[in-house]
Order: structure tokens, then C-alpha cells, then sequence
């Protein structure tokens, strides 16, 4: 079992930046890839980024490319997604998630595990 804690949201201008944490504990997740969806009022929980075992292996929705970028610590067992210009649709609950093994996907079932989220909001 892998346990998510993501932390970091918050209220921030349009055009501002955000970085959030995903804290997991349980497992070690040198052996996960690790997700970043969102999820706004009314809409369906969409795929935001990915990252595989290493930092070399990343993957961005195009809304959020050369916007966003993720990263993992793994010796402290912690995921970031590092926001910059931020727009207001990017307002969402934001949610970290990871699955077992080395390939990323951008489907939420192919998911294991998933944090309780962190709400994002970008005024505009």
C-alpha cells in the first residue's frame, strides 16, 4: 500500500506560480510511476503530467507544457509539480497518483493509488 498526501495549493494571481508536493509513504516509490491529474467543478478528472523512474522520462498534457514541470525526490519519497503562469483555467483540484512499474499512462484507471487532492485557484 502507497499513501499520498499532496500539499502546496492554494489561491495565487493569474500569471503566479505554485508548487505542489505529493508525500508518499508506505512503499518506497523508486519502483512507481507517479501522475499528476486535475479536476475542476463539473468536468471530468483530467491527466496533467507523468514521470517514470527517473526525471528523464516525463510527460505533459499539452495545456500545460513549458508551463509545468514535474519532478521526484525518491530518497524522500516526494513528488513536486512546479506551476508557472498560471491561467485561471488551470483551477482545479489538483491529485497525485502512482502506479506500480516503470511505464507512465495518462488514463486515471491505470492508477493504484491517489492522494486526497489539493485545490489550485487562479484569479484572474
Amino acid at each position: 500500500q502507497v499513501q499520498l498526501v499532496e500539499s502546496g495549493g492554494g489561491l495565487v494571481q493569474a500569471g503566479g506560480s505554485l508548487r505542489l508536493s505529493c508525500a508518499a509513504s508506505g512503499r518506497t516509490i523508486s519502483t512507481y510511476a507517479m501522475g499528476w491529474f486535475r479536476q475542476a467543478p463539473g468536468k471530468e478528472r483530467e491527466f496533467v503530467a507523468a514521470i517514470g523512474w527517473s526525471d528523464d522520462s516525463t510527460y505533459y498534457a499539452d495545456s500545460v507544457k513549458g508551463r509545468f514541470t514535474i519532478s521526484r525526490d525518491n530518497a524522500a519519497s516526494t513528488v513536486y509539480l512546479q506551476m508557472n503562469s498560471l491561467n485561471p483555467e488551470d483551477t482545479a483540484v489538483y491529485y497525485c497518483a502512482a502506479r506500480n512499474g516503470r511505464l507512465v499512462f495518462t488514463q486515471t484507471s491505470k492508477y493504484e493509488y491517489w492522494g486526497q487532492g489539493t485545490q489550485v485557484t487562479v484569479s484572474s
